[in-house]
C-alpha cells in the first residue's frame, strides 16, 4: 500500500499556476535565462524559508542569508529561529548547527547528491537541458515559472515537483518550491538580491 502511494505521488502533476500562460516565445527565456546563469559569478541574497509539513497544521518559517560563487559554492546560513548552516563546495557539503558540525561527500549520499544537483543546475541555468526533468514554462506579466518534474529515480524519490520562480527583469530566481514526494513541500523566496 505505501508503495502504491509512493507511485502516485511522484508522478502529480502541477495545475499550471495561477496569472501564468505557456510561454509565447521559449527561445527567447532559455537564451536570456542562459546567459544571465553564465554571466552571473556570485549572489548574496536573504531569504525566508516555509516548510509545510504534511503530519502538522502549522508551518516551519526560517530566515537567513544565501550565497552563490560559481563553481558549485552554495552557503544558506540560517539566522531565524535558529542559528544553522549548510554548505555545498563541489561535491563536499557541510552543515553545522550549534551542537555539531559534518562533512558529507555528496558522492555518498544521495540525498545530498539530489539537493546538491537541484540548487546548482537552478542556479546556474541548467535544470532546462537536463535529462533529468521534465519541464513546462510559464509567463506572466512579470515573471516566468519553471514546473521541473524530476525523471531520474533517485529525485523521483525525494521530489515530486520543482517549481521554480524566474524575475523578467534579470531572470534571477525569486522563488523556489519543492514538492516532496511523501506530501511535505518547502517554499524559499530569495529577497534583496
Amino acid at each position: 500500500q505505501a508503495r502504491t502511494y509512493l507511485r502516485l505521488a511522484t508522478h502529480t502533476v502541477l495545475a499550471q499556476p495561477k496569472g501564468y500562460k505557456p510561454v509565447s516565445d521559449a527561445s527567447y527565456f532559455r537564451q536570456h535565462y542562459a546567459q544571465a546563469a553564465a554571466s552571473t559569478q556570485s549572489i548574496k541574497s536573504s531569504f525566508h524559508q516555509e516548510k509545510n509539513l504534511s503530519m502538522l497544521s502549522e508551518k516551519i518559517t526560517s530566515e537567513g542569508l544565501f550565497y552563490f560563487k560559481k563553481n558549485n559554492k552554495v552557503r544558506m546560513e540560517y539566522t531565524q529561529p535558529y542559528k544553522y548552516l549548510l554548505v555545498i563546495n563541489g561535491d563536499k557539503i557541510l552543515i553545522q548547527d550549534q551542537q555539531k558540525r559534518k562533512v558529507y561527500s555528496a558522492g555518498d549520499n544521495k540525498l545530498f547528491k539530489v539537493i546538491n544537483q537541484v540548487v546548482v543546475d537552478c542556479v546556474q541555468g541548467r535544470a532546462l537541458d537536463s535529462k533529468d526533468f521534465q519541464t513546462k514554462i510559464y509567463e506572466s506579466d512579470k515573471s516566468y515559472c519553471l514546473d521541473l518534474v524530476p525523471q531520474a529515480k533517485e529525485m523521483r524519490k525525494l521530489f515530486a515537483t520543482i517549481r521554480i520562480f524566474i524575475g523578467k527583469d534579470d531572470f534571477s530566481i525569486d522563488q523556489l518550491d519543492m514538492k516532496e514526494s511523501m506530501g511535505d513541500n518547502t517554499v524559499i523566496t530569495f529577497e534583496h538580491k
